[in-house]
């Protein structure tokens, strides 16, 4: 039986999901407007992400119907001047009812301006420096892209790091470091946090480019240093890494390092993962790994599965977030663990070698956490 929903639906939420496997937890839906046309907002979540998708009000009626129909079994909707609640019972039975209750209705502009955490009109000397800001704080308008994912990688971390007043952040393989710079300068020039950073790169001349940008900024606790991420001897009193885009398994080399250290905060955007891809010959995976984009993916995805089970297993919390919107590169998981000392789970480290053991590979975090401790 079709439901015919009133049309005038101002906000609304669905919840109690239909079955264990249902992917979402709730779903809360919103009228917005958007280029002057109003839709509704639906944020579906999940355990750790939110997913967002916009119904136009052509489409709602159905869109209602399926999601209670498949999805949630509880779906309350409000107009200007009712609540409207609907159940399915655990028979299948719909229930419903009405209930006069007034509410003031905004239609929440989309496209309005978002508010960053550094902000046009600030003076930010390595952004001026990148040419995304110009001498007199504006952004230049070829280079916003590049402010809004600089502007997400440092609200992940306000995130964390809320009422934090001193830390000792690592960043390996820094590279060029715009974002090594950026990210000191929002914590201790906005956040006020007393901060003392190295910067760790393979490359001489970067390293000494980088230490005579920060001198030229006087940014005192800021060091770069040239080492292999490999080689790197651990430092006590760390609280954070960052690792932006290390290469393959120097991301893992970093997770290790901070592992070993027991640094509260983990902040990585893994990039290029040769190491599985090249094992991957398993005749199961044939439908898959034939495509080699397909098999290029599917072994990045493999492998910051495996790298965020370890990190759990070693008592983070971890979470995979989308860093900067698919279309500015496909390069855009970036895992933020925090280190809560959790009870660890055997069958995190158990699942993983069932992994690598039916497909065939190893993977360069497992080895080093595991197997360098064996021999």
């Amino acid at each position: 039986m079709k439901i015919v929903f009133p049309n005038d639906i101002i906000r609304g939420v669905f919840s109690i999901p239909k079955t264990k496997n249902q992917p979402y937890l709730k779903a809360k839906l919103q009228r917005i407007l958007i280029k002057n046309q109003e839709v509704i907002q639906v944020s579906l979540y999940t355990q750790q992400q939110v997913f967002h998708e916009n119904i136009s009000l052509d489409k709602l009626q159905n869109y209602l119907n399926e999601m209670l129909d498949q999805q949630f079994r509880s779906l309350e909707l409000y107009t200007k001047e009712y609540l409207y609640a609907y159940k399915i019972s655990s028979k299948g039975k719909l229930l419903s009812n009405k209930k006069q209750q007034k509410h003031d209705f905004v239609v929440l502009e989309h496209n309005k301006k978002k508010k960053y955490l550094i902000e046009e009109g600030m003076i930010v000397s390595p952004l001026i420096d990148l040419g995304i800001m110009t001498s007199d704080g504006k952004i230049v308008k070829a280079r916003f892209d590049k402010f809004k994912q600089i502007n997400r990688f440092l609200e992940m971390i306000e995130d964390s790091i809320a009422n934090e007043t001193k830390l000792k952040i690592i960043d390996f393989g820094c590279g060029k470091s715009y974002l090594t710079f950026v990210l000191y300068y929002y914590l201790t020039n906005i956040k006020k946090i007393d901060c003392q950073m190295i910067g760790l790169d393979l490359k001489s001349d970067v390293i000494k480019h980088c230490n005579e940008v920060a001198m030229k900024y006087g940014y005192d606790k800021l060091k770069f240093l040239q080492g292999d991420i490999s080689q790197f001897k651990e430092e006590h009193d760390v609280d954070m890494i960052v690792t932006l885009h290390a290469c393959d398994t120097a991301t893992d080399y970093a997770l290790y390092h901070a592992i070993q250290m027991k640094c509260r905060y983990i902040f990585s955007v893994p990039c290029c993962q040769h190491e599985i891809n090249l094992q991957l010959k398993n005749k199961i995976l044939n439908p898959i790994s034939k495509y080699g984009l397909l098999k290029e993916r599917f072994a990045a995805i493999l492998t910051d599965s495996i790298r965020a089970n370890i990190l759990e297993y070693f008592g983070y919390k971890t979470q995979l977030l989308e860093f900067v919107d698919w279309e500015a590169t496909p390069k855009n998981i970036l895992i933020r663990a925090e280190w809560e000392n959790i009870t660890p789970s055997h069958s995190l480290k158990e699942e993983v070698e069932e992994w690598m053991k039916q497909l065939g590979f190893d993977q360069t975090l497992y080895n080093l956490c595991f197997k360098a401790k064996e021999s």
